[in-house]
């Protein structure tokens, strides 16, 4: 059994104005913060010159976090190289579709480049072989957020192409896949593929990114197995998966949060060669605090290894906006918990005096002094050492799978729906729709999809997808499932070529319609509701109908349906709308689902899952300014940060932004 949560942040002595380490280690001790991350970004300090090594500040840091019975997790700085490795060969710099990078921001990398790779083998294998051995290093994140940076350059190249003849063994075949005679972009010889970076077939294009992105998985495998050679057993292997960024005002560089899949590398794959799931998770704040993004990223997280996880960075004070309101941060730090997650680490301790991020603030601000948002920290620090036990180890046993898809997101940004419309926005208008009504749900890419595991599959635009896998499909609703389907579902297959007859391909008994053509709604509406992006026009041809388009002209088509097949049912919607509009459909979906619909709905979320003593917990999450009254759900619940109780109907009061875990009491 787990004995506490991880509770810290970040920390960079050298970016210090000034020393400050001991003072900096008395106030996370205050905050009851127990871990720190260190050397990620830091190649140039730990090797100021090819072959001569420093790690001084490494081993004060550690000698003083061991001191204060503090843990240490160690990351491998290769997102970030130093000038001198450039200098000796400036191919290290990743060569884009729009040309080579320019030195200076990180993660601007050739991953395939020989002599990076040999100096970053280098400065892993000392920097593990000098730490593994002390006591309080808990564990290693290998690089950083990693991606394939876009990466089009020679050796990527000349690898695809191996991957290609490998793959189709004959250019026939590989022309026939992707239709390349379309304006005779057909090759004779494997000698004649052109440089990828004109490529105008989205089919070819979508390989391309799959391929790019699995090298970037490779690349951590490859990191993985050399902090291997060195680890103890009880040291953990991990990277901070980031997800992909949404914008929402100005175009600067930190104005955004995270959002939904990242393009530029899957998940599932990059996640193999960890021992420990862990992601970057941040999210608006203030009055735009929803808890949507704090709860997808946890889902997604913990579904890629089904386990436990840890949240690497979250945000404190970041910007302007996000300073967060009394209570917020441990309104976060809840949300983090009721996911799944083993703890957080902040990014990070103390706001930065120079530099690219002197803005993104830190727990502590320019002063370097306590301040509200380091206070709350105190209060979430206090009750972790108080309840760890009981907050440790949570499990879950979700019923319903959202099902996402790198491939079909790629074949979205070559074929949009909509200029405004992304795969990411319709994956998240159908998370974020569940997630308001307080259903919990796996997040699972479409290669580790198990779908006996489910008795709800949910598919968001799930645009490519093999003849196997819908098969997979059709036999679980046949045996008793309950499949949820958008618009742009079943289009194309594992090429993105898109498959010669009526949509949707395969499964047209299964969801009872056909479909032929699609249009832009205009004023369409359904349900009384605006229908936006697109309105596929659904034939039901044995399913019913549960919404008509309201429109003189697309009124004879439906746009939401639901059919009885086999002993399950799969519904099908055509368009986008507004969320309520889905929610009605979720309920109905619950209902033949066999999966109970809960009372709350948001801003009061729920979510549930077993300690590891065995108690039923429910976190109880306000997310609203205003106090309100909600009556209890359970039959007899103890509250364990209050000890106090709870019987069902009896109210209970939430104050802004508040935080209850209800135990279920045996009864």
């Amino acid at each position: 059994m787990e004995k506490t949560l991880l509770f810290g942040a970040a920390y960079y002595p050298e970016y210090m104005p000034y020393e400050h380490l001991d003072q900096d280690i008395s106030m996370m001790k205050a905050a009851g913060m127990n871990v720190v991350r260190i050397a990620e970004s830091t190649w140039s300090t730990l090797e100021p010159e090819e072959g001569v090594f420093n790690f001084s500040y490494i081993d004060r840091v550690i000698e003083k976090t061991q001191d204060a019975d503090m843990m240490v997790i160690i990351g491998t700085p290769t997102y970030a190289v130093p000038p001198w490795l450039i200098k000796e060969d400036p191919d290290i710099l990743v060569e884009r579709k729009t040309g080579k990078a320019q030195y200076g921001y990180r993660q601007l990398i050739n991953l395939l480049n020989p002599t990076y790779r040999s100096h970053a083998e280098t400065v892993i294998r000392k920097l593990v072989a000098h730490t593994s051995g002390k006591e309080n290093v808990i564990g290693y994140q290998i690089d950083n957020e990693t991606k394939h940076y876009g990466n089009m350059g020679s050796e990527i190249q000349q690898a695809f192409q191996k991957y290609l003849e490998k793959k189709f063994v004959t250019t026939e075949k590989f022309n026939e896949t992707f239709g390349l005679a379309y304006w005779s972009n057909s090759i004779h010889h494997w000698d004649d593929l052109p440089d990828i970076k004109g490529c105008i077939n989205g089919g070819f294009m979508a390989e391309f990114e799959k391929f790019q992105r699995t090298m970037a998985a490779e690349f951590l495998n490859w990191q993985a197995q050399l902090v291997r050679q060195y680890k103890r057993e009880d040291q953990f292997i991990t990277n901070n998966l980031g997800f992909s960024w949404k914008k929402f005002g100005a175009d600067i560089a930190h104005d955004g949060y995270s959002y939904g899949v990242q393009p530029n590398i899957n998940f599932y794959e990059a996640s193999q060669c960890l021992t420990l799931a862990a992601s970057d998770i941040y999210h608006p704040t203030q009055d735009n605090l929803t808890g949507a993004e704090t709860a997808f990223g946890g889902d997604v997280t913990r579904s890629l290894k089904d386990s436990n996880y840890l949240v690497m960075e979250c945000q404190a004070q970041a910007f302007k906006y996000w300073t967060p309101y009394p209570g917020q941060l441990r309104l976060h730090a809840y949300g983090h918990l009721a996911s799944g997650a083993k703890g957080i680490l902040y990014w990070n301790w103390h706001s930065i005096h120079c530099g690219y991020e002197t803005y993104w603030k830190g727990l502590l601000s320019h002063d370097l002094g306590p301040n509200p948002t380091y206070r709350d920290a105190c209060t979430i620090g206090e009750e972790w050492n108080k309840m760890s036990p009981k907050l440790c180890g949570l499990k879950k046993s979700n019923k319903i799978a959202i099902v996402v898809d790198n491939h079909s997101l790629t074949a979205f940004e070559w074929f949009p729906i909509d200029k405004e419309l992304s795969y990411n926005d319709v994956l998240r208008w159908m998370y974020d729709s569940l997630y308001e009504i307080n259903v919990e749900c796996d997040v699972v890419d479409i290669n580790a999809l198990e779908p006996a595991k489910y008795q709800m599959i949910i598919t968001p635009a799930l645009y490519c997808i093999s003849e196997d896998m819908l098969k997979r499909l059709d036999d679980f609703v046949k045996g008793g499932g309950v499949l949820i389907s958008s618009f742009k579902s079943f289009i194309a297959d594992e090429h993105v070529r898109v498959y010669a007859d009526t949509q949707p391909h395969l499964l047209q008994k299964c969801f009872g319609i056909s479909c032929n053509q699609y249009t832009d709604p205009g004023k369409t509406r359904i349900k009384g509701r605006q229908v936006q992006y697109i309105a596929e026009l659904l034939i039901p041809d044995e399913a019913e109908s549960m919404a008509d388009y309201e429109h003189k002209y697309w009124g004879i088509y439906s746009g939401i349906t639901r059919h009885s097949y086999g002993k399950g049912c799969a519904y099908y919607i055509g368009c986008y709308t507004e969320k309520d509009v889905l929610k009605d459909l979720y309920k109905a979906a619950l209902s033949d689902a066999s999966v109970p619909a809960p009372e709350l709905t948001w801003p009061v979320t729920v979510r549930s899952g077993v300690n590891q003593e065995g108690a039923l917990l429910h976190y109880i999450l306000h997310y609203s300014e205003d106090n309100r009254t909600i009556s209890c759900p359970y039959e007899d619940v103890t509250d364990i940060l209050t000890g106090k109780t709870y019987k069902k109907g009896e109210p209970i009061s939430l104050k802004d932004w508040d935080v209850l875990i209800l135990e279920e009491n045996k009864l």
